[in-house]
């Protein structure tokens, strides 16, 4: 077991930047990311002066939905390396103080997990399907899904199992990911071998997929689809918890988590878990418990448009939610899932920009490929630095995701035959999916594939524009969102402090103006307009240039008293 870090409050206010391994740095030149590569890219991101990476899951997967297919949770993929290439890069990581997080998925299999497949062969009513959710098919032959419920992805949620036994599988997500049956002791039991596996390796924590999915109520009457839905809304509107959905939020989910808790208290430091749950304001606090997971992500930044007013009330019941919890709260531009935030601010205010995946109004928007209106790059990053800056300045942990501090857009250009997220292909490219934030990153403008690999071209086509984004450009300059990055970090580092803020009113509403005790002050211009800077103030870093006093329309400064 690698030597920790005595500090177990380590997480509460770290920058923590997430690697999407397939997309980060190919060592051995087939075109799909790897281990190797991510080790050779450690003293980058030491020079980034993050606390901690998290890595998307990296095991043996069917590839349907970019690895969140899992066939062994306590494997590496052999495309992806080696177990000792696991522990190589740990040690690596060590060695510059970065901790490792991974991601687990315990809401579903992948249809190749070992157990899928003894479940096919099994049969119905055998222990094996026990593992799973099989139900029986309606009508005269059981040829009809059991319930009328759509998947995440589109499309039924339930596949038959191809024996013709009238039994079908339920998949919230893709087809290709069955559900685990969660009531089922020897899946809880399996996932806390899981745990250990990877604690026992040195990972000093978790992000859980969808957590607030695992627990399900198939029993009785169930709701159809249209009914599912008006319960979600109300669930996800007042979290009241007499609300019961039958998968989503359920209260018996905790109890899973408690006994994780259980696992992370047995070691020095005791481990911790972020949990991916999109519920309620009111019920987020019961995922990022002391007794449970730990933390919780608040993605409510990222539903805000570039506005002041929406910038304040997200901060200020995220750390209400995370107070409530004892925990620290998240901070959240971009990630896996979502567009790009350089994109994203370069939009016009389309509704819900912030969580595109289901949501209809900004679907259409998407299917344009984002050429009605255009998008405006340069005022996406120009207010996607004034947002970075603004957040690295709150109490709570920051997380990154790889290529923001490159500045990177979002890749819209992706042949329909390149695309690879299941979500295009089960609405038949109705949805744009999540291929556009996964392209690879380029790392040198003057090598084959931008330096990301040295032989075969990435698994998903990097356009020519992104060469100037590239790593090796941005480098030495002092001008670039790399060295932007760099120097926020260095500076809160030094500045950092206990998770208090204080909100210093002022007459102009487009102003979010808040100080850290003792420390430094906060100033975020969201207006169009040029304003002063407070007097006597000293600038330390700026999204934007400052000239004599003068604070550009859409730019962060942070502040110390002269």
């Amino acid at each position: 077991m690698l030597q920790r870090n005595p500090d177990s409050d380590w997480w509460r206010q770290a920058i923590i930047y997430q690697i999407y391994p397939r997309s980060f740095c190919d060592s051995n030149g087939d075109g799909i990311g790897d281990l190797k590569g991510i080790t050779s890219k450690v003293p980058y991101l030491a020079s980034l002066g993050i606390d901690a990476v998290w890595l998307s899951p990296f095991y043996p997967s069917g590839l349907k939905d970019g690895g969140y297919d899992v066939s062994d949770y306590r494997d590496v993929d052999p495309r992806i390396g080696t177990l000792e290439d696991f522990d190589e890069m740990s040690k690596a990581f060590e060695e510059v103080n970065i901790k490792v997080m991974v991601d687990i998925v315990p809401n579903h299999s992948s249809d190749e997990h070992v157990w899928f497949q003894e479940a096919l062969k099994a049969g119905k009513g055998s222990k094996e399907r026990e593992r799973y959710i099989f139900r029986d098919g309606l009508g005269p032959n059981k040829d009809i899904p059991p319930t009328d419920w759509q998947c995440a992805f589109g499309g039924s949620s339930w596949t038959t199992s191809g024996c013709n036994d009238g039994q079908w599988y339920y998949h919230m997500f893709d087809s290709s990911q069955p559900d685990w049956n969660w009531d089922n002791m020897e899946i809880q039991e399996d996932f806390i071998k899981t745990l250990r596996f990877w604690a026992n390796r040195g990972v000093s924590g978790f992000r859980i997929d969808v957590a607030h999915a695992l627990v399900k109520d198939f029993n009785g009457n169930l709701p159809n689809w249209k009914e599912m839905n008006e319960i979600r809304e109300k669930k996800l509107k007042n979290g009241n918890k007499h609300i019961t959905h039958p998968y989503m939020d359920r209260d018996e989910v905790q109890e899973i988590y408690k006994d994780w808790r259980k696992v992370f208290e047995e070691y020095n430091p005791p481990l911790f878990a972020v949990a991916e749950c999109w519920v309620a304001p009111d019920r987020k606090p019961m995922y990022a418990s002391q007794e449970g997971l730990g933390q919780a992500f608040s993605f409510d930044m990222m539903l805000c448009n570039f506005d002041a007013k929406e910038y304040r009330d997200c901060i200020e019941h995220s750390l209400k939610d995370s107070k409530q919890a004892g925990s620290s709260t998240t901070w959240v531009l971009s990630n896996h899932d979502e567009i790009r935030h350089v994109t994203r601010y370069g939009l016009p205010n389309v509704p819900n920009a912030g969580y595109p995946e289901f949501d209809d109004a900004f679907n259409a928007y998407k299917r344009s490929k984002f050429t009605d209106p255009p998008v405006d790059v340069a005022t996406g990053l120009r207010r996607a630095k004034a947002a970075t800056l603004m957040i690295l300045g709150l109490p709570g942990s920051t997380y990154i995701y790889q290529g923001e501090e490159l500045g990177l857009p979002e890749v819209i250009e992706i042949p329909d035959d390149q695309r690879q997220d299941p979500h295009f292909h089960r609405t038949k490219g109705e949805c744009l999916g999540r291929d556009g934030c996964r392209v690879p990153l380029p790392w040198n403008s003057t090598c084959k594939n931008l330096g990301f690999s040295n032989d075969k071209p990435p698994h998903l086509p990097q356009p020519e524009w992104m060469e100037e984004y590239s790593v090796n450009l941005q480098d030495n300059s002092s001008e670039s969102t790399l060295n932007f990055y760099r120097k926020a970090l260095e500076i809160r580092k030094e500045l950092q402090c206990e998770e208090e803020l204080e909100w210093i009113e002022n007459d102009n509403l487009e102003v979010l103006h808040f100080s850290r005790p003792g420390k430094w002050e906060i100033f975020m211009n969201a207006s169009k307009k040029a304003i002063s800077i407070p007097k006597g103030r000293k600038v330390l870093i700026s999204s934007n240039e400052i000239i004599e006093g003068i604070l550009e329309g859409e730019t962060t400064a942070w502040l110390l008293a002269e």
